[in-house]
């Protein structure tokens, strides 16, 4: 999963086709949990780009998001939020993958 560069980036990446972005920091336990199956979900949904977020280094972009949970995973297609697993709460495999099925 590559991690996001910048603002920049990110509305370049919102706006253009299909991405996931996964809001997590190093310190969050449940974040390092989910980090193992991360390589399989990206493998199963391959038409979805997914950029990893340090919430930690973009507090104002979570603020503005209303991101205070994580892990925490948000869809977009070519600018259009498709969907939204936010919350503070473990996530499984399953969840995520769920969410991701559930997508318009």
């Amino acid at each position: 999963m590559k991690n996001l560069q910048s603002m920049e980036q990110f509305e370049q990446l919102r706006q253009q086709g299909k991405t996931i972005f996964m809001f997590s920091a190093d310190w969050c336990p449940d974040c390092r949990f989910i980090e193992p199956v991360l390589p399989e979900i990206e493998a199963e949904f391959p038409d979805y780009a997914f950029i990893h977020v340090d919430r930690d280094g973009y507090i104002d972009l979570c603020q503005q998001l209303d991101v205070f949970g994580i892990p925490s995973f948000i869809a977009y297609k070519d600018g259009e939020e498709l969907g939204r697993f936010v919350s503070k709460d473990r996530k499984t495999k399953e969840e995520i993958e769920n969410f991701i099925k559930g997508l318009k």
